[in-house]
């Protein structure tokens, strides 16, 4: 099985520094699973991880691209000290939203990613925020990851985030608010919801990872959402083929 798997930036990040230890337990996941499947990353944080170096004000495009700039290499160096101790080569892939919209150049990604796989390199791809402008830019990496899975011919996305799960309510404001497991459609009602990131460093919430579930439901491909912060529900769901927390979104009964 092809999965991609997409952390964001809180997951990655805290009180203005990179969170080792979590990176560190998404590195081993990452690594147990790929024993038996091909894992593509796509990671957010290169903005957060800019910021624990040089504390600018990222409202300000330039600023922000500055930052992504300065925290790509600090990311990408803590991913390869990380996956070195497993023996994983991490290559790094930056793409913009005028990539994902040429053929030519969807075709060059597609023969770099799989060379990258055949090869047994992880490949770790985010949006090249220092380079794109507002016109450009894909919007944030949820959406990133699903214009990967589809164009990489992935069997399922995987989002690791702050969120962990869809509930039938705001679990932030009502307490008895229920996980919705499986879910087989998403209404338009959903998908034109506020946009409500938790992380000052986020750039969606759940209503970006709905219509990333959403686009790839009509790709005939799963997504599934859990706790980046606590990878027992995705490490149960994925490694040991059993749901006990996340949702499922699916066309498929499970």
């Amino acid at each position: 099985m092809r999965i991609v798997v997409k952390v964001g930036s809180a997951v990655l990040t805290q009180n203005s520094t990179i969170a080792l230890e979590r990176l560190a337990g998404l590195v081993e996941f990452l690594v147990e699973l790929r024993r038996k499947n091909e894992v593509l990353l796509v990671s957010s944080g290169a903005v957060s991880a800019g910021y624990t170096q040089l504390a600018l004000d990222r409202s300000i495009l330039a600023n922000k691209q500055a930052l992504a700039a300065i925290g790509q290499p600090v990311l990408m160096h803590k991913y390869a000290y990380e996956f070195s101790k497993y023996e994983v080569i991490t290559s790094q892939v930056l793409v913009t939203a005028a990539n994902l919209r040429k053929e030519d150049d969807i075709s060059r990604i597609q023969n770099t990613i799989n060379t990258l796989l055949v090869n047994g390199a992880l490949p770790i791809i985010n949006e090249n925020d220092a380079t794109a402008t507002d016109e450009l830019e894909v919007g944030d990496n949820d959406q990133l990851s699903a214009y990967i899975a589809k164009h990489m011919d992935a069997d399922r996305l995987v989002i690791l985030s702050d969120i962990d799960a869809y509930y039938d309510s705001d679990p932030r404001k009502n307490e008895n608010a229920k996980v919705r497991k499986i879910v087989h459609s998403i209404t338009p009602q959903e998908l034109s919801a506020e946009v409500t990131p938790n992380s000052i460093f986020a750039t969606g919430g759940i209503v970006t990872k709905l219509k990333a579930a959403s686009y790839l439901l009509d790709a005939g491909i799963d997504t599934f959402l859990a706790s980046g912060f606590d990878l027992s529900d995705a490490k149960s769901f994925l490694l040991e083929e059993c749901h006990n927390g996340g949702t499922l979104f699916s066309k498929e009964v499970e």
